[in-house]
């Protein structure tokens, strides 16, 4: 049976973690797959839980950091290379950045038959200055032009990387979507919707309005309060807006709040404008209380707050980023520009004036995110891309 020596950045909650757990898990009994990657960082919440609920045992190396360390990523190669020697895989296949230049090279230097990565974002715009981001640029175009294959999680995300970035021929990238277990954002929505609003001391007319996700410039929560603030200014007082992670940014947030006059607190029982919840692991039963998704991110690969979203049958307003045009129903949300705060704005206020579209994009929504997005699915996409590649090796 082929061997698969799939590697992840750090674990950390987010999609990627589901992702190679399903791909470890299902691809089995085909493929024997090793699942590796680093600790998660201070500030962050282990999402070991989640292959391990899968009665997966990942190995950890404390030597994956995400910041550039000379000294630890030097080490984490050469761990690299003794688990490639011990394992003897067929194919490594490295999931985002860190990942993906540490593994990759690993694995070139090992002779390994075949090498994948898998791009689910990059750090091309709105990360880095012009000199850093023209750097990354060029190890990424090394290690694409030694890689068998490069996968893009969405079709916007491929024509970026070919076409804009220069970073593979187009031939060389192949578009698996991203896949999860969304049976459970279709599941007990009353009773957690119930759940979640007594918590919050939610009124049955207030709208719940959420953003989820890493507490990161790149996310730009700032655009976040700055709409809070012109919902008020338009005469929008019924509602309660929820920040749902953690992370670096949480004092800039909080300065903010203060600077647009937006109301905070950790405390679910005080009426504000913004609770900051930190972590909910349980994000289903947050998002079956919300009423509106929002994502205002400045770069991002294919957003899974947004799939988990509609799957829970909720309208989104977010900014039109990576794959976003493709993951997102067109009835079932509204972009904007990130250059254009101001339809930002509109488009929120909009769907708060109209709770009827709220009602209509529920079910929609739903099929849509099932449909396409589902963890059998990526499966199968990526057993039928090992496939190929194994029968060309």
């Amino acid at each position: 049976m082929p061997k698969v020596l799939r590697i992840i950045n750090r674990f950390n909650i987010g999609g990627i973690t589901y992702n190679v757990s399903y791909l470890t898990k299902y691809l089995a009994p085909e493929y024997e797959t090793l699942l590796v990657g680093g600790p998660e960082e201070e500030g962050e919440d282990s999402s070991l839980y989640i292959p391990e609920g899968l009665g997966l045992k990942p190995l950890v190396l404390k030597q994956f950091q995400r910041e550039i360390n000379l000294s630890s990523d030097f080490k984490a190669y050469k761990e690299i290379k003794k688990i490639i020697r011990e394992f003897k895989p067929d194919i490594v296949h490295t999931h985002a950045s860190k990942a993906g230049a540490i593994g990759r090279l690993a694995a070139i230097h090992c002779n390994v038959p075949i090498i994948i990565h898998t791009f689910h974002g990059h750090v091309f715009h709105s990360y880095f200055g012009k000199l850093k981001t023209g750097f990354y640029k060029t190890i990424e175009r090394y290690l694409a032009k030694h890689s068998t294959a490069i996968i893009a999680i969405s079709n916007k995300q491929k024509q970026e990387l070919s076409e804009v970035f220069h970073i593979a021929p187009k031939e060389k990238i192949h578009v698996v979507p991203l896949g999860f277990d969304l049976t459970k954002f279709t599941q007990n929505k009353e009773k957690n919707r119930q759940e979640f609003r007594a918590k919050y001391y939610l009124q049955n007319d207030q709208i719940a309005i959420g953003i989820i996700g890493r507490l990161a410039p790149i996310k730009n929560h700032n655009l976040f309060i700055e709409s809070i603030a012109y919902l008020k200014q338009n005469g929008v007082t019924r509602f309660k807006a929820f920040i749902i992670g953690d992370g670096d940014t949480r004092n800039s947030i909080i300065e903010a709040c203060k600077t647009h006059q937006v109301t905070w607190s950790n405390n679910p029982a005080e009426d504000v404008d913004v609770i900051f919840t930190s972590w909910i692991t349980n994000v289903e039963w947050a998002l079956h209380g919300l009423d509106i998704v929002t994502l205002t991110s400045l770069n991002e690969g294919t957003p899974v707050s947004i799939i988990e979203a509609q799957a829970a049958g909720k309208y989104v307003v977010a900014t039109n980023v990576g794959g976003i045009e493709d993951v997102l129903h067109p009835e079932c949300g509204l972009l904007s520009e990130i250059t254009d705060k101001q339809s930002f704005f509109s488009n929120l206020l909009k769907i708060c004036r109209d709770k009827d579209i709220l009602l209509q994009s529920s079910v929609k929504g739903e099929e849509w995110a099932l449909s396409k997005y589902s963890y059998v699915r990526l499966v199968n996409d990526m057993r039928s891309l090992y496939g190929r590649l194994l029968k060309g090796a």
